[in-house]
């Protein structure tokens, strides 16, 4: 009864059997009559059945009408229909109403892009945008605009000749990333794009050349460690075959005194011939012995 007198006294149409007929359907009629009067104080032609139809579909019904008065308010251009299907989109149409009114700023975190110098550079932008109401039902959100942005920011950096340019120039990033129409199928409109901040990072270039010269000395080393293995390899080859040959050496030596008593005890050698060869052994052997000592005292 008092929803029906507070109708009554603000002048809109609605009788006690709709409201009894609300009731009967779960609907509570406060949550219709209330932005009904609200409405219609403030001038909207509403009417029950379309707000009971919105509440029905899970619609918050006081939010749409509020986003209707402000927009009838800012003369926007925006149907009961519209509202409602933003409203049941997911998205909050009172908010996208005053941000066609009021724009909003988009801080974009820093992004590190690097020119073709190899310096790296950190940036940060500001995205002023405004709510484009024909398109938030099924546009992209926030999160769309900040990665165009940060993509148009990279190619604009990546494509600099000298990092120097940009810092010199930093509008033409705003200039590059506006051309290439980044709002397109999105809920927003970029009015600008405004560079709030620019540092210079590592300087990559030096770091990845840093970076392969490192790797190409650890080739080289692991290339000389093999050829040194391999050198090693071949020179214990070596030994082991000195080895075997003065092994043979000394195996033969051994026959040689056999060789010569056979020889005495067949007369194919002398007693002569004997004391002859070794007479000439020990005179080599002093010869070689003068030699050496020789040769010591010319080093001393």
């Amino acid at each position: 009864m008092g929803l029906w007198i507070s109708a009554l006294s603000s002048r809109v149409s609605i009788s006690l059997f709709d409201l009894v007929g609300m009731r009967l359907r779960r609907v509570q009629p406060r949550m219709i009559v209330l932005p009904l009067i609200k409405g219609t104080k403030a001038g909207l032609n509403l009417n029950v059945n379309q707000l009971e139809a919105h509440y029905l579909a899970g619609g918050n019904v006081d939010n749409v009408v509020d986003a209707l008065i402000a927009a009838h308010r800012a003369q926007i251009l925006l149907s009961f229909e519209q509202a409602a299907a933003i409203d049941l989109a997911g998205r909050n149409v009172l908010e996208a109403v005053q941000m066609s009114v009021n724009p909003k700023v988009i801080e974009t975190p820093t992004i590190s892009a690097v020119a073709k110098n190899g310096i790296e550079l950190k940036v940060r932008a500001r995205v002023t945008v405004r709510a484009n109401i024909d398109r938030l039902v099924g546009g992209a959100g926030e999160a769309t605009i900040i990665a165009r942005v940060g993509e148009g920011i990279v190619t604009t950096v990546g494509s600099s000749e000298k990092h120097t340019d940009v810092l010199e120039n930093p509008d033409h990033i705003s200039r590059t990333v506006l051309g290439k129409g980044l709002d397109s199928g999105t809920a927003f409109e970029i009015l600008s794009i405004d560079i709030a901040d620019v540092d210079v990072g590592r300087n990559i270039g030096a770091q990845l050349q840093t970076d392969q010269a490192e790797a190409d000395k650890q080739i080289a080393q692991a290339r000389a460690e093999e050829r040194r293995a391999m050198a090693v390899a071949k020179e214990q080859e070596m030994r082991a075959y000195t080895q075997e040959m003065q092994a043979k050496v000394v195996e033969s030596q051994a026959d040689v005194p056999r060789a010569l008593s056979e020889a005495l005890r067949k007369g194919n050698l002398g007693v002569m011939d004997y004391y002859n060869l070794k007479n000439i052994n020990a005179d080599t052997k002093m010869r070689n012995t003068i030699a050496e000592n020789d040769t010591t005292h010319d080093l001393l």
